[in-house]
């Protein structure tokens, strides 16, 4: 019985050694964003594994969550990350509902901001994500320079 117990655990061992030795590299994501105007609240952020919902939703969100406001500049890591390409969008969430809240006319009533930093104004629209999509294969840091206002 004893000799059975040391085949089994030696089976566990090798299993869970093999796992390791097979398992994908994955990345860790440094989201810096910079220009924060309050000093509440939180800024929400979602990091997008493909065009499908970005920015808006979270159909494709590969990871999201929010960090508490201490300053002009928050950062937040995102571990686990699978090599690819993603896209991140942030909110200056003031009123704790965790979206980008916006006015009749669909113009943010929040800041926010997308990576790469890419031009938002009525004639450009919402940006896309192959404008704000990087490759990640590799841990990565992204600058995020947060908006209060459409670009002229």
């Amino acid at each position: 019985m004893l000799k059975l117990s040391h085949v089994f655990l030696a089976t566990l061992v090798s299993i869970s050694f093999a796992k390791t030795v097979n398992a994908e590299p994955t990345a860790t994501l440094n989201v810096v964003v910079n220009g924060i105007h309050h000093k509440k609240g939180e800024i929400c952020f979602r990091v997008y594994a493909n065009e499908k919902g970005f920015p808006m939703n979270s159909t494709s969100e590969a990871q999201s969550g929010c960090a508490k406001i201490t300053g002009t500049s928050v950062k937040k890591e995102f571990f686990g990350l699978k090599p690819g390409t993603y896209a991140v969008a942030v909110v200056d969430d003031q009123n704790g509902d965790r979206k980008l809240n916006k006015d009749f006319f669909g113009i943010p009533k929040e800041g926010f901001g997308i990576s790469k930093n890419p031009t938002v104004s009525i004639q450009t629209g919402t940006p896309k994500f192959r404008d704000a999509s990087f490759v990640v294969n590799k841990n990565t840091t992204v600058n995020i320079i947060m908006k209060y206002s459409l670009d002229s």
